[in-house]
């Protein structure tokens, strides 16, 4: 452990730890207008228990673009600032403070620890450096380690992996889906991947089955970890699963996680699935208060680890509210389809669902990469599992590798077609 007295904290004298901190953090945002008109009445001493937080309103993504850029934010001094990746609307910008870049660091620190790196290892860091969290996550992280770092950021996959080689690096952080493209390279220049050091990936920022872990750690020869955080909790560190692979590790010391109801909001009993809810204990810059993520999991245990790690532990995420595709009146998350395609032998990792219309009516196509020589048969048995297991019955195009477009960054994984309702 990187913390050990922390890490390892009795669940007593953790509960008690994140109180204090629950009220620090009521006490120092409703002096701020914004936080003060949406928190109403509520202050540090209604806050006797934690279960009372629950209490609190709910913070959403709409409501933190609204008050772009900071609205509600609560720091003075900023030594930082990053963006969301999203899409649509105004981006959520996140303002740190040298406390925060500090709390970042301590995290990811844990984060590497957890995953089995050490002081000795060398780290290949592939997300991009820049608005977007992962790559100086990735970096603070390994420089409170101690260890030695290959700042590399995105693309240049060729020459990733002949740094990779050269520079005998043994740990590899990146999105979940650059494995693939560092793979799809290394058949394409005949590179022989065994000359590699690699014995550790650090992988996160997409959803990613464990088909695809499996399948990432076979050929790469590592041992894999799935790291989670957003731009608004302050970038990657919030967990990571460890060697036990029996959950993700939250750092409840500095974040507060709940799961509910994502229609109604109300809260979810342990081992049932529902939205992520993230409350920052320790993040200056911008804190949360009752976060909805949109992200889908479940707290596994709270339970000691196998590890000596005391915190509870979250299933892998399995998808996010408003990933979810309707289809012909059935619900389905991408991260579902891909579990199904990737069983099959001379499958490869790229897919996608495209979605169109076909005579007034709809029609998913679902697209995959076969390796040479695979049987195409194949197509017909995984429709036939997708009509069994999600109640699909899309058509199944089988096509050579390299045809899907490779996204600059995250995969895409749908193609909606369908126009607007």
């Amino acid at each position: 452990m990187f913390q050990p007295e922390l890490e390892s904290l009795e669940r007593t004298r953790l509960t008690a730890l994140q109180l204090d901190r629950m009220r620090a953090v009521l006490t120092r945002v409703v002096r701020h207008p914004a936080w003060a008109k949406r928190l109403g009445s509520a202050r540090a001493d209604d806050i006797r228990t934690v279960a009372d937080w629950a209490r609190l309103p709910f913070l959403t993504k709409d409501e933190l673009r609204d008050t772009y850029p900071f609205g509600l934010a609560c720091g003075e001094r900023y030594r930082r600032i990053h963006m969301s990746s999203g899409t649509t609307g105004n981006p959520i910008l996140n303002p740190y403070t040298d406390a925060d870049v500090a709390q970042w660091g301590e995290v990811m620190a844990r984060c590497y620890v957890a995953a089995g790196v050490t002081a000795a290892d060398v780290i290949q860091i592939t997300p991009s450096f820049g608005l977007f969290t992962g790559g100086f996550g990735f970096h603070y992280g390994a420089e409170r380690l101690g260890a030695s770092v290959i700042p590399i950021g995105a693309g240049r996959t060729a020459l990733q992996l002949r740094l990779m080689r050269d520079l005998r690096a043994t740990v590899l952080t990146a999105i979940a889906t650059y494995p693939l493209r560092l793979l799809e390279v290394a058949r394409e220049e005949q590179f022989d991947l065994t000359t590699l050091a690699l014995r550790v990936g650090i992988f996160g920022s997409e959803m990613w089955s464990d088909e695809l872990r499996a399948r990432i750690d076979r050929e790469l020869g590592i041992q894999s970890f799935d790291i989670i955080g957003m731009t608004e909790t302050g970038g990657p560190g919030l967990g990571i699963d460890c060697e036990a692979r029996d959950g993700i590790h939250v750092w409840e010391d500095h974040y507060v996680v709940e799961i509910v109801d994502p229609l109604s909001g109300a809260p979810r009993a342990d081992g049932v699935e529902g939205e992520l809810v993230v409350s920052t204990l320790t993040r200056e810059g911008l804190p949360l208060v009752r976060y909805r993520t949109h992200d889908l999991t479940r707290v596994v245990s709270r339970q000691p680890c196998p590890c000596g790690r005391t915190s509870l532990r979250l299933d892998r995420l399995r998808g996010r509210t408003d990933d979810m595709v309707i289809f012909k009146g059935v619900n389905f998350y991408p991260r579902q389809v891909e579990r199904l395609v990737l069983r099959h032998a001379g499958v490869g990792p790229e897919y996608q669902v495209v979605l169109d219309t076909d005579g007034g009516g709809e029609r998913m196509t679902v697209v995959v990469e076969c390796e040479p020589g695979c049987d195409p048969s194949v197509a017909a048995r995984i429709r036939r599992e997708l009509h069994d297991a999600l109640a699909l019955s899309p058509d199944v195009a089988l096509c050579a590798p390299g045809t899907i477009e490779r996204a600059q960054g995250k995969a895409v994984r749908v193609v909606d077609r369908r126009p607007t309702r």
